[in-house]
């Protein structure tokens, strides 16, 4: 396993942690990680959508913003699976 792969588990684990304390930021960075890719983590638009909502519930202005272009680039099948998964 590499230095950077370890690095990225590492800090997932780290934000995944803040976020089960229900911090805003935390909850955001998830959301940025599964919309992007970022941090070894594989693109889900649905996850990505899952974290934007629960940092928005949480007070996060941003994370507002980035569910609803999340949203917009969802496909009517992953919307469908969305709503099955709220």
């Amino acid at each position: 396993m590499g230095n950077s792969f370890k690095s990225a588990h590492f800090l997932m684990e780290g934000r995944l942690a803040d976020a089960a304390r229900g911090d805003a930021d935390a909850l955001l960075d998830l959301g940025i990680a599964y919309s992007s890719g970022s941090g070894g983590i594989e693109v889900d638009l649905i996850e990505a959508h899952k974290w934007f909502n629960l940092a928005a519930v949480n007070g996060s202005e941003a994370a507002t913003m980035c569910r609803a272009d999340i949203s917009d680039e969802m496909t009517a099948r992953q919307a469908t699976d969305q709503r099955r998964a709220a």
